[in-house]
């Protein structure tokens, strides 16, 4: 299953219109601002899709039966540039337990090969389990990540968070991943370009968060 937040007309289409904008860019505050925003949307849609129980709650004036979370995801974002979208779910999932990626992407020529440097995780058996990064270009970083965090226990389900994504990384996730999977991205863009960049997409979301690395 893959869902697209720009498919239907909704306000997230004005973030995501300046998240694109190069002048708007500029401002980092307002740049991140916008990925917490559509990251707690995101959060919001993938609740959707998780288990529920009744409760039953007092109210002052009688009782009243909710469906409520039969149990928290596990949130793990991939850094850098995850950590804003990261705290849009943290929103909504304030209960969540929550570890962290490391991975970054290295080129060898026409060859992409993706580096994994740091895992921290908790349990993951039978949890769901969302992965959160703002790009989905290749989906070689999210194959590597969730082949790696299984080590930690095989989760029921994997929601994959993305900004915007590429036709050719959901195609490598459907050739890859074993697991059940669903996709979650504010926008399905064109195509990966020659240095598997996303076309239009929106540029390096780390260095538009926290500047430029060397």
């Amino acid at each position: 299953m893959t869902f697209i937040l720009n498919q239907v007309n909704s306000i997230a289409n004005s973030m995501l219109k300046e998240l694109r904008d190069k002048n708007l860019q500029q401002d980092r505050a307002r740049f991140r601002s916008n990925v917490e925003k559509l990251g707690s949307i995101l959060a919001y849609e993938i609740s959707k899709k998780l288990l529920y129980k009744r409760e039953e709650v007092q109210t002052p004036l009688g009782k009243s039966v909710i469906q409520v979370l039969s149990d928290q995801p596990v949130l793990i974002p991939v850094l850098r540039a995850g950590l804003p979208f990261f705290q849009g779910f943290q929103y909504f999932f304030d209960k969540a337990d929550s570890g962290f990626i490391g991975a970054y992407r290295k080129e060898n020529g026409e060859d992409i090969t993706i580096n994994l440097e740091y895992l921290a995780a908790p349990d993951l058996t039978g949890k769901d389990l969302i992965m959160i990064d703002p790009m989905l270009a290749t989906g070689k970083s999210f194959v590597k990540s969730i082949e790696t965090l299984i080590k930690h226990g095989k989760p029921q389900h994997v929601h994959i968070a993305s900004l915007v994504a590429a036709p050719e990384g959901i195609a490598y996730l459907k050739e890859k991943l074993t697991l059940p999977y669903s996709v979650y991205t504010c926008a399905l863009d064109e195509k990966l370009n020659a240095q598997s960049y996303i076309v239009p997409g929106l540029g390096d979301a780390g260095d538009l968060c926290y500047g430029e690395k060397r």
